[in-house]
């Protein structure tokens, strides 16, 4: 390991590990990525479940670097851009037009949740109940680190310490159709919105059926609004372009962020029904929102672009057959590895549960030790509760996809004292000449 003192802070990362180039990715390029110490690894985390396409897409680039040419900074502060408007109706027509009709871009996932907190309060004010100022969330779900995303979050990340206000919040167990019924029936008059992410992304944990049925069906029933925060779970990761158009009834509000420039700028939208819409349109009201880099012309034009390429290459329907494929190969992983004891998710947003010898959960500390051996095996996986999670781009081939598995079996091999490495691991690629080695 190379470490050395560097000026950068990473995120969640010791500052002991500051400064390890093997830890300092220089390139990417389709689905591997070249790290400062010379290792290239094949990515199966999809750039943190961003670049559903794969890197260094051409059509994306070169519409950023058109709109960092030609427009500069464009704003929407007080004004509007082209850019903004061309992403907007291009977004909302893969959302459906006949449900939504706005769009409200900002910067990053937990910013865009900040903003649907305002506006579903805001909307409740408008309609004249201004005491449904409650929002409600689910346990174990992430919705962001922003003082309000990190409110609605329902893992405890240290919100206290941090002194993130939670008093208008509340959490209720995901599946959990008994506890949702009882916090409607006592504070539904409250409540101005449910925040749900359709397949929990800490763990992959799908909402059931009957689930989503009942959250509809209260919406209906008692009046708060239903977002559904589509931040991971957006453009084709879970099968559909998003999850809830597969639900039987649609939510009033639907957060994207992460795939909607294939992770290449920072970028996020709430986009918003017609009812929504059309309360603040009726009273020519403004929402108090409003961001700095938020639907200027750059990432504008990756969303653009990045849409007409997830057309392009179909790849909604290919992310489909690689899921099939994904799943039989983590049903026989399940079968066959006895420390391997299960796993959830859907489509290519996967996680496979792991136990110690002893039949105890894996802790989140021998999760970083696994996710380094199949690092060393080759192949990036994200960490997961108990176990590692899978999240290939839609894009890979099969034989990627045959590679991965390969490589995380490699790395379960090692991390479980198993002498024999699984047959069909492939030899580890060269390491680039040139710029991108360390020296």
């Amino acid at each position: 390991m190379t470490t050395a003192r560097t000026a950068l802070w990473p995120y969640l990362t010791a500052p002991s590990t500051h400064g390890d180039d093997s830890l300092c990715a220089v390139s990417a390029s389709g689905h591997r990525i070249t790290f400062a110490d010379g290792s290239v690894v094949l990515d199966g985390n999809s750039g943190l479940w961003n670049a559903n396409l794969g890197y260094g897409n051409a059509a994306i680039a070169a519409a950023i670097g058109e709109a960092a040419k030609d427009a500069s900074y464009l704003g929407a502060f007080r004004y509007e851009n082209s850019y903004a408007r061309r992403a907007a109706e291009a977004l909302v027509e893969v959302c459906g037009p006949d449900h939504y009709s706005r769009v409200l871009f900002s910067s990053s996932g937990g910013a865009a949740n900040d903003a649907a907190m305002k506006l579903v309060r805001h909307y409740q004010a408008l309609a004249g109940q201004p005491r449904r100022n409650l929002v409600v969330a689910l346990r174990d779900s992430f919705h962001g680190l922003t003082f309000g995303g990190f409110a609605l979050t329902g893992e405890d990340l240290g919100q206290r310490v941090y002194g993130v206000d939670q008093r208008l919040v509340r959490h209720v167990t995901p599946n959990d159709l008994g506890e949702l019924r009882a916090l409607v029936a006592r504070s539904g008059a409250q409540i101005a919105a449910v925040v749900v992410e359709p397949v929990l992304g800490s763990g992959t944990v799908p909402l059931s059926d009957a689930y989503i049925a009942e959250l509809l069906r209260l919406r209906d029933e008692t009046g708060y609004l239903l977002v559904a925060d589509e931040v991971a779970t957006g453009f084709g990761r879970t099968g559909a372009f998003f999850a809830s158009q597969t639900w039987p009834g649609q939510p009033d509000v639907l957060i994207t962020s992460k795939g909607l420039t294939n992770g290449t700028c920072p970028a996020s939208a709430v986009v918003f029904s017609h009812r929504v819409a059309e309360a603040f349109t009726d009273q020519d009201a403004v929402l108090t929102h409003a961001e700095t880099q938020g639907a200027t012309a750059i990432p504008c034009a990756a969303i653009s672009a990045t849409i007409a390429e997830t057309h392009r290459l179909d790849a909604v329907v290919a992310g489909r057959a690689l899921a099939a494929r994904l799943d039989a190969a983590v049903t026989r992983l399940v079968a066959e590895h006895p420390r391997v004891t299960g796993s959830s998710g859907r489509g290519c947003f996967r996680t496979l549960h792991l136990t110690e010898e002893s039949g105890e959960r894996l802790p989140g500390s021998r999760v970083a030790e696994l996710v380094a051996e199949i690092r060393r095996a080759g192949a990036l996986v994200h960490p997961g509760p108990g176990g590692i999670q899978l999240v290939p781009a839609l894009t890979y081939t099969d034989a990627e996809l045959d590679e991965l598995m390969a490589r995380v079996e490699a790395g379960l091999a090692a991390f479980t004292g198993t002498t024999a490495v699984p047959a069909g691991v492939p030899a580890l690629p060269e390491p680039p000449a040139g710029p991108g080695r360390a020296s």
